[in-house]
């Protein structure tokens, strides 16, 4: 989003102040002597800069060709070309062109030269010929190369395209002699491949990329190699990580080498990728894929800690490319681009072929195999030793034995742990064809001893000479920390970084730096490959925001712990000489001096403008003329001494802390000839600000000459800036020295004049605007109105463009506010704020902002009656503030029946009041009202003891803190009084129960797991004399043994519950203190629940059904904890409910539940279902009683019969 924003924005500041060239000040025609020198100079103005060509009759001028002869000078604008020693055959006609992007202007003027002794040219001057031939030929050995437009820092994602491109102007154009282009990143040549496209042509140079990947990141220079020398540009390029295909897996790694290639075999490195954000990488994986085929292969099962790793396993003659992919925790990231093609070969077998040139061309190709005679079995290796050393593995090399046969050589390779005296062979399987292996699977910190066997279809060598001991280990170890990370102030939009490198720098592939906004504890990365010098520019920062930086170095092992964090810098412009002034114009002129007025450099360095030089000459004198020794301080002076009705032109610089600037482009000719016009002179200064996209505000200063009659207004007009007409925005002379004018069109382009007008008529226009592009920038701030915590009122603006040289000017009806009875202007950083003191009806209006030093931020705020009033009620609640509360007046009954009033603020300080006021009368800390205040928790209390009828009424708390305050009211009065009145004397009687043996918690009954019945109760502040006694129905109840009151317990057991159980129950407690009573009435309800709960508790123990069978027929019976005949139950055939009668009778004792079935016949077969339900839910007992068991229960039941 910020490169997003930096380039729009650099393209609106390039369209605000671009134009085509313009000659200011036209070449003149010279007539000198031979052997005399000629300078032809002109000035042109334009941006970009225009390029000037000079030509004589037409043809172009080369200093190259005769660096004797010409010679060009270009400074600010000022274009010059010396003609040394003239001579009769420079006479002619010179023209000077100017070209940039947006058009052309021309000068031309007429060079004759006179010959000594009367001996003059054939032809009077008025006939001079102007195409006259060159007295030389032309060599051009220098062709001049210069640069229209640049590319600039760019930013771009991976898997994007993108062109690189620069516009240009070369002479002489010539189509058999160009040029070479040459693009170059980080200073290694470019060709064109798969991912780079070059193109030269029509003035343009282009590198274009298919398909970006973070390889491609580094500064791009562009150089136009010529005879005469080289022209180049520069630019950096960022590739950020495309989105990773996993959340928080890392980026991929970049910059895939092979290295040491052979028959089967060959080492691939690379970097590893920037981590900010993303777990650490913890390995690597590699592919390789053989050219043609689009398979891609993994070459290790486990990921590789170090970038680097030895792929085995190739097929002889094939071509691979290979890619990595960079593992963490929370996944795998995408894959790296491919590497180059490298192909499985010896590069030895091209060493062993020689070719013998013969007659007619003819050659014959002899190996070196065919010379070294008849060998059978190879000889042994030699030069066996460790090329690569890791933790993980170890590759051996060696050289192939000589002579070395005919045949095709493979070789053997055997370990031995140094102690063990056995030896291993490691690639029993598969023979190796390449004088290169990797060994792996060896134990760490064990130390190894190696040889080679060399073997061909004959047979196999002796073994070569073993190795030195070799120890698997780490060789590389983890750079340490880069040193102090000091950052400096660059452009608006970067900052440098340096560094100092780490202590152990090793084998280092680079740096990365991270970036973070300061507070924000969020990194981004700078650059996304590493860089190898440790200083770097970082680009795409916001302008006047805070950043800190961190380093970390990188090679083959990882990434480095972050470096500390530099400290904050601010993103702003170095310091530098200022910006040129503009807009040189006369004022005024009373024959003897001169009034000049300019415009302010549009930037400033970085540091306030201190003042102006000026100089002065003549026109058509060479020299320049100081006219004030001591600075300007005004953008305004009156030059004085100077000769009436002559020309002069002026040139002004500014200067600051660091220097002085470049001085303005030399004035026109101004004539020193007294004003004596009736109508005004010119405008000046005129401003452009409040850009918006339809929209614009002009300001000026009011003329120096007034002429004959006061000014009473001012007409203000624009145009197109490629158009001819003008258009008078105002039909009306406006008074004011402002103007917005409206309704113009987004995006194109504008300038403006401004005339005085008086009782004479309309005076002269003033200086023509700079171009300006109406469109609202990136980012537009507007004032706002606010009320600090005072209560002052104020307008406040932010500009994040501003420098430390910047002003913040505030202006009413855009006059600078220079009351300091009424405003107070704060400005801290870049932040600034206007305070009205004493705010009234004058103070509406319209306010302004500008800041300098900036690309012309400014805004407007119209302070109207409505914003005023809301301002002003705003800042009377700050001035009077209330004391927020968190809880409104309230009440609530305590343990004795005592009332408690309480209220809870925010906060209250120490030095806070309050008051309590009932029925209108203040009430006082004492015995009836015991008041109390928490100020540290703002709680303020008032309790009551005694709360009766006669507290009816209104209670209020009053609070002031400071100047803060607040109260709240509660109203008592008739059913809200009642409420608190019973609440009160309840509460006070159930704290006197508490006082003597009471109950904790009263009769209450439950049923045991054995169908008990068990009537509870929970007594409290009893004492071995407190009586406790079981009532029934008003007499006392027989217990076998009275209760433990120390246990706090007591308890009544009812065991089999019937109808005669019914009745009400209670427990008293007494002793010399008082006494209690709890009861329960066992009847109803309470009786019909209790049954219900018996029934739950013996359902779940019902007994399966069984078969009994009897005189009179068969019975089913299911056996019960407890059952009674209250009990609801049910019986069913069938799934049909059954009614007891004569044929099914139901019944039941204490503890079993029954079904008599009469005369049982066929028709009794079937399911029968008991079901006891219970208060929540119910249980089933069933009996399939057909078959067997009905044929044997019927069977029975006859035996008895």
């Amino acid at each position: 989003m910020v490169e997003e924003n930096m380039a729009l924005e650099r393209h609106i500041i390039e369209e605000r102040i671009s134009r085509a060239p313009e000659i200011l000040v036209r070449l003149r025609s010279h007539t000198v002597w031979e052997k005399m020198s000629v300078s032809l100079c002109f000035t042109v103005q334009g941006f970009p800069t225009p390029v000037v060509q000079w030509y004589k009759n037409e043809e172009l001028i080369s200093p190259a060709s005769d660096p004797t002869k010409y010679r060009i000078e270009s400074k600010y604008g000022v274009h010059v070309l010396h003609i040394n020693r003239a001579d009769f055959d420079d006479s002619a006609t010179y023209s000077a062109v100017a070209t940039n992007v947006h058009g052309q202007a021309s000068t031309n003027c007429a060079v004759i030269v006179r010959r000594f002794r009367g001996d003059e040219e054939p032809h009077p001057a008025a006939m001079m010929p102007f195409h006259l031939p060159l007295s030389y030929d032309v060599c051009f050995t220098h062709i001049d190369v210069q640069f229209l437009e640049k590319f600039g820092v760019t930013f771009a994602t991976e898997g994007e395209t993108l062109t690189l491109k620069c516009s240009m102007l070369i002479t002489p154009e010539l189509k058999r002699l160009r040029p070479r282009a040459e693009w170059y990143r980080d200073d290694v040549l470019i060709k064109d491949s798969k991912w780079t496209k070059l193109y030269f042509g029509e003035g343009q140079a282009a590198l274009s990329f298919t398909h970006l990947n973070k390889d491609d990141e580094g500064l791009y220079t562009l150089r136009m190699v010529s005879r005469g020398g080289i022209s180049e540009c520069s630019a950096y390029l960022f590739v950020r990580d495309a989105d990773a295909l996993i959340a928080g897996a890392p980026g991929a790694p970049m910059d895939v080498k092979c290295h040491d290639a052979n028959r089967d075999y060959v080492i691939v490195t690379w970097k590893p990728p920037n981590t900010t954000s993303e777990s650490p990488v913890i390995g690597y994986f590699v592919d390789k894929c053989e050219v043609g085929l689009e398979n891609w292969v993994q070459c290790n099962d486990a990921p590789i800690k170090v970038c680097k790793y030895p792929v085995t396993g190739l097929q002889e003659g094939r071509s691979y490319v290979f890619r990595v992919r960079a593992v963490n925790s929370a996944g795998i990231s995408r894959p790296s681009r491919a590497s180059e093609p490298v192909a499985a070969l010896d590069p030895v077998d091209l060493e062993r072929t020689q070719t013998i040139h013969v007659d007619e061309g003819r050659k014959i190709v002899i190996s070196k195999d065919d010379l070294e005679g008849d060998v059978q079995i190879p000889g042994p290796p030699t030069n066996v030793h460790a090329s690569e050393i890791s933790k993980t593995y170890v590759v051996l090399s060696w050289d192939p034995p000589v002579p070395r046969g005919r045949e095709p050589l493979t070789y053997f390779i055997e370990k031995s742990m140094v102690g063990s005296g056995s030896w291993q062979r490691v690639n029993a399987q598969v023979a190796v064809k390449s004088p290169r292996y990797a060994v792996f699977d060896l134990a760490e910190g064990k130390p190894y001893v190696f040889r080679v066997l060399s073997a061909n279809k004959n047979g196999i060598s002796d073994p070569s000479e073993i190795t030195e001991p070799i120890q698997p280990q780490d060789t590389i170890v983890l750079p340490s920390a880069p040193g102090q990370v000091v950052a400096t102030r660059n452009t608006k939009t970067s900052v440098v970084v340096q560094w100092d490198k780490p202590k152990h720098e090793e084998d280092l592939y680079g740096y990365y730096i991270d970036y973070s906004v300061v507070g924000s504890n969020h990194w981004e990365p700078s650059n996304h490959k590493p860089i190898k010098y440790n200083r770097f520019v970082v680009h795409g920062l916001e302008t006047g925001e805070q950043y800190v930086f961190r380093v970390k170095a990188a090679n083959a092992v990882g990434l480095s712990e972050n470096s500390q964090e530099s400290q904050a810098v601010t993103v702003q412009a170095a310091l530098t000489c200022p910006s040129y002034p503009h807009g040189i114009t006369l004022l005024n002129c009373d024959g003897h001096s001169m009034t000049l007025g300019w415009k302010a450099p549009t930037y400033s360095g970085g540091s306030p403008i201190l003042g102006y030089y000026m100089d002065k000459r003549e026109a058509n004198h060479q020299n320049w003329h100081e006219v004030n020794s001591s600075l300007i301080t005004q953008t305004i002076y009156t030059v004085e001494d100077l000769i009436e009705d002559a020309f002069y032109e002026f040139k002004v610089a500014a200067a600051n802390l660091v220097g002085i600037g470049q001085p303005s482009d030399p004035s026109e000719h101004f004539k020193c000839k007294a004003w004596t016009m009736p109508e005004p002179g010119p405008a000046y200064d005129l401003r452009i600000c409040e850009i918006r996209n339809t929209s614009l505000v002009l300001l000026w200063k009011a003329p120096v000459y007034e002429g004959k009659s006061p000014i009473t207004g001012y007409l203000v007009d624009y145009k197109e800036v490629d158009k001819e007409d003008w258009i008078t925005a105002n039909e009306k002379p406006t008074p004011k020295r402002y103007f917005k004018v409206t309704d113009l069109h987004e995006g194109h382009t504008y300038v403006f004049k401004v005339r005085a007008v008086n009782d004479a008529g309309v005076g002269k226009s003033s200086e023509i605007s700079e171009p300006v592009l109406v469109e609202e920038r990136p980012g537009t701030k507007e004032i706002y109105s606010g009320v600090d915590d005072e209560g002052n009122i104020y307008l406040a603006f932010e500009c994040k463009e501003a420098t430390d040289a910047s002003h913040f000017a505030w202006g009413k009806s855009y006059e600078e506010i220079d009351d300091s009875h009424k405003f107070k202007i704060e400005t801290e950083g870049n932040h600034s704020k206007l305070y009205f003191k004493n705010p009234d009806k004058s103070d509406l209006g319209t306010y302004s902002i500008s800041v300098s030093d900036t690309d012309g931020v400014s805004s407007s705020f119209v302070m109207d009656d409505a914003e005023l009033e809301r301002l002003m009620a705003l800042s009377y609640e700050i001035r009077n503030p209330t004391i927020p509360l968190k809880s409104e007046l309230a009440y609530e009954v305590l343990d004795k029946g005592e009332v408690r009033f309480w209220i809870q603020a925010e906060s209250l300080s120490p030095d806070s009041t309050f008051r309590f006021v009932i029925n209108d009368k203040e009430v006082e800390n004492g015995e009836r009202h015991k008041i109390n205040c928490d100020r540290p928790n703002g709680i303020i209390e008032m309790v009551m003891e005694k709360f009766t009828i006669d507290n009816e009424g209104t209670y209020t708390v009053q609070i002031q803190d400071g100047k803060a305050k607040n109260q709240s009211s509660l109203v008592l009065i008739g059913d809200a009084f009642k409420k608190v009145l019973a609440e009160s004397e309840l509460q006070r009687k159930e704290f006197l129960r508490k006082q003597g043996p009471h109950f904790s918690e009263f009769l209450y009954w439950e049923v045991t797991d054995e169908c008990e019945v068990l009537l509870s109760c929970k007594v409290a502040n009893t004492k071995k004399e407190t009586d406790f006694k079981w009532y029934k129905d008003g007499s006392g109840a027989d217990v076998e043994e009275l209760p433990d009151l120390q246990k706090g317990e007591c308890h009544l057991s009812i065991p089999k519950l019937s109808r005669k159980d019914e009745g009400v129950y209670k427990a008293t407690l007494s002793d010399d203190r008082g006494h209690d009573v709890s009861s329960l009435d066992l009847s109803g309800k309470v009786y019909d629940d209790i049954i219900l709960a018996l029934s739950g508790v013996s359902g779940k123990s019902a007994s399966p059904l069984k078969i009994l069978c009897t005189e009179e027929g068969i019975r089913l019976q299911c056996f019960l904890k407890y059952y009674n005949e209250e009990m609801k139950v049910s019986w069913c055939h069938r799934e049909s409910k059954i009614s007891s009668g004569e044929k099914m009778k139901i019944g039941g004792g204490d503890d079993v539940a029954w079904l008599q079935i009469t005369e049982p016949t066929e028709k009794d077969k079937g399911n029968y279902t008991f079901e006891i339900f219970g208060a929540k839910e119910s249980y089933k007992r069933t009996l399939d009683l057909s078959g067997q068991a009905f044929d044997d229960a019927y069977a029975e039941f006859q035996r008895l019969k």
